[in-house]
């Protein structure tokens, strides 16, 4: 486990919310908070998806990304997930982390100020640097697609 140092901007609309943080020892994600208005919750309806503000901006370090990834306790308690999974934040983004949530579970889903409704994971990025070739080496599996491999 490595630590990388990410500023971290609060926005006037998330100035009373902690910062992300871990929640436990060996957590890979931050929990992202809601900043919705404290006096009008979100309410998403089945099927329905939001942009659920957060009230920070980051600067991550170049050779770095973030991804947004849905919790695991909302998905499974409520049906609700980041439509986008994993929603990536590139290093030179500067604007405010936004979260699409969607209602996949059959009641609505109030998201209240302060709420953790996803996390954040800061991982290293690889760039590909592709080669046009002729054709590609065999393998085993070939060109078997879904589902190839079993069930």
């Amino acid at each position: 486990m490595s630590n990388i140092d990410v500023d971290v901007l609060r926005l006037p609309h998330g100035n009373d919310l902690p910062l992300p943080s871990y929640q436990s020892e060996h957590a890979a994600g931050l929990d992202l908070l809601a900043a919705v208005p404290a006096a009008s919750p979100l309410t998403l309806a089945p099927g329905a998806r939001a942009l659920v503000p957060t009230g920070i901006a980051i600067a991550l370090p170049a050779g770095t990304e973030a991804q947004v990834r849905p919790r695991s306790g909302l998905a499974v308690k409520h049906g609700l997930t980041v439509l986008n999974a994993p929603g990536t934040i590139d290093a030179d983004y500067r604007g405010e982390i936004q979260v699409l949530l969607v209602n996949l579970g059959s009641e609505p889903v109030s998201i209240t100020r302060g709420m953790r409704i996803a996390q954040l994971v800061i991982a290293p990025v690889s760039r590909a640097q592709l080669r046009e070739v002729a054709s590609l080496d065999e393998t085993p599996r070939g060109i078997g697609g879904f589902g190839s491999t079993g069930s």
